[in-house]
C-alpha cells in the first residue's frame, strides 16, 4: 500500500479522491440535490480515472509487451465504458451516443490540439511517428464510415427501424473484428512500427502486481458507483446549467472520462515525447470507435430497455468526420508546432459552442 499512498501524496490530482465519500454521503442525505451531486460526481470521477490509469500501466509493465498492450487497449477507456454502461442500463441512449461521439472528437481534437500547443510552447518544433499516427487515423476513418452508413440509409425508402438495428449489430461485429486485427498488426506482425509509443513508461517505476490488481478492482467498483450518481443527476443538472444533453455527453462526459489520459498526454508533450501524446490521443479515439461503441451496441441487447443502434444525429456524424479528417491532415507531416495545436483547438471550440447553443430538438 505504500506506493499507492506515496502516489496520492505527490499527485495533487489524486487529492480529489476526498470527494468520493462526499458523493456517497450527499447522495444518501440529499438525493434531490441534483446539481450538487453532478458537480461532486465529476470531481470524484477525475481522480478515480487517474488512479485507474496508473494501475493499468503498472499491470501492463508486469505482463510483457503483447499482454500489456492488450490490457492498455482494453482498459484505457474503462471510465468512459463504465459511465456509458450505467447510462445504457438507465435507458439514456441519447447520452450514450453523445458520449461516444464526444469521446472520439475530444480525444482527436482537444487532447491532440492541447498536446501540440503545450509541447510547442516549450519546444520550437516537435516530431512524432508519422506511420503510427496515420495508422490510428486510418482506423478512425473506418469507424467514421460505420457511423455514417446507418445515418445515411435512414433516408432511404426501404429503411426501417428493424433494418437500422440489424445493420448496426452487423457493423458492430465488423468493427470489433477490425479492432482485433488492428491489435494483431500493432502488437505482433508489425510492432516495430509502434515501438516508440508502446515502450514509454514516463520514467516511473510500476507498482507491485498485487497492489495494481487490487487497485484496478477497487477503483472499477468505485467508478461504477459514482457513475450511478452521475447519470441520475446529469439530466436535471444540465437543465440547471442551461446545457443540452448533447453538450453534456459530447463535452462534459468525454472530458471527465478522459482526464487521466489527458494528463499523461500533456505531460508527454511538455517533455518532448510527442509520440506518447499522439499515441494516447488517437489510440484512445480509435479504441472507443472500434471497440467501446460496438461493444455497447451488442451489450444493449442484454442490459438496456431497448437496443442501441449506430444511427447518430447528422451533426454528430459531421463532427466525427471533420475530426477524423483533421487528424489525417495534421499527422501527415510527422511534425508540429504550437500554432497547429491552436488551429485544432479552434475546431473543437466551434463544436462545443454549437452544441451548447443548439436547441435539444435539433439533436433528434
Amino acid at each position: 500500500m505504500r506506493p499507492l499512498f506515496r502516489e496520492i501524496r505527490h499527485n495533487p490530482l489524486l487529492w480529489l479522491l476526498a470527494f468520493v465519500p462526499v458523493v456517497f454521503v450527499t447522495a444518501r442525505l440529499k438525493p434531490e440535490a441534483h446539481t450538487l451531486l453532478f458537480v461532486l460526481s465529476v470531481l470524484a470521477i477525475v481522480p478515480l480515472a487517474a488512479l485507474l490509469s496508473h494501475a493499468t500501466e503498472s499491470v501492463a509493465a508486469k505482463t510483457g509487451d503483447a499482454a500489456g498492450g492488450l490490457l492498455n487497449a482494453t482498459l484505457g477507456n474503462l471510465t468512459e465504458l463504465v459511465i456509458a454502461l450505467t447510462a445504457l442500463r438507465a435507458g439514456q441512449i441519447m447520452l450514450v451516443k453523445a458520449s461516444i461521439a464526444g469521446a472520439i472528437v475530444t480525444n482527436t481534437l482537444f487532447m491532440l490540439g492541447a498536446s501540440f500547443l503545450l509541447g510547442g510552447l516549450k519546444h520550437h518544433v516537435q516530431e512524432f511517428n508519422r506511420v503510427s499516427a496515420r495508422m490510428q487515423a486510418g482506423l478512425l476513418f473506418l469507424a467514421t464510415v460505420a457511423l455514417l452508413i446507418p445515418s445515411a440509409m435512414i433516408t432511404a425508402d426501404s429503411a426501417t427501424a428493424a433494418f437500422t438495428q440489424t445493420l448496426s449489430a452487423g457493423l458492430a461485429v465488423l468493427l470489433i473484428v477490425a479492432y482485433a486485427l488492428g491489435m494483431l498488426f500493432s502488437l505482433k506482425t508489425h510492432r516495430e512500427l509502434f515501438a516508440s509509443t508502446a515502450h514509454d513508461d514516463d520514467g516511473e517505476s510500476p507498482w507491485p502486481i498485487g497492489l495494481a490488481l487490487a487497485t484496478l478492482a477497487g477503483v472499477t467498483v468505485l467508478v461504477a458507483l459514482v457513475s450511478e450518481v452521475f447519470v441520475e443527476s446529469v439530466q436535471k443538472a444540465a437543465d440547471a446549467f442551461g446545457m443540452t444533453p448533447a453538450f453534456v455527453g459530447f463535452i462534459v462526459v468525454s472530458l471527465v472520462g478522459g482526464a487521466a489520459e489527458m494528463s499523461s498526454a500533456f505531460s508527454g508533450a511538455r517533455k518532448n515525447r510527442l509520440d506518447l501524446s499522439v499515441g494516447i490521443a488517437l489510440g484512445s479515439a480509435s479504441q472507443i470507435a472500434l471497440f467501446v461503441a460496438p461493444a455497447l451496441v451488442l451489450l444493449s441487447y442484454f442490459i438496456a430497455p431497448t437496443p442501441m443502434d449506430l444511427q447518430f444525429w447528422p451533426g454528430a456524424v459531421v463532427m466525427v468526420i471533420i475530426a477524423t479528417l483533421t487528424a489525417v491532415l495534421v499527422t501527415n507531416s510527422g511534425r508540429s508546432a504550437w500554432f497547429v495545436g491552436v488551429l485544432i483547438l479552434m475546431v473543437y471550440l466551434i463544436f462545443a459552442m454549437t452544441l451548447y447553443l443548439m436547441p435539444p430538438r435539433a439533436m433528434e
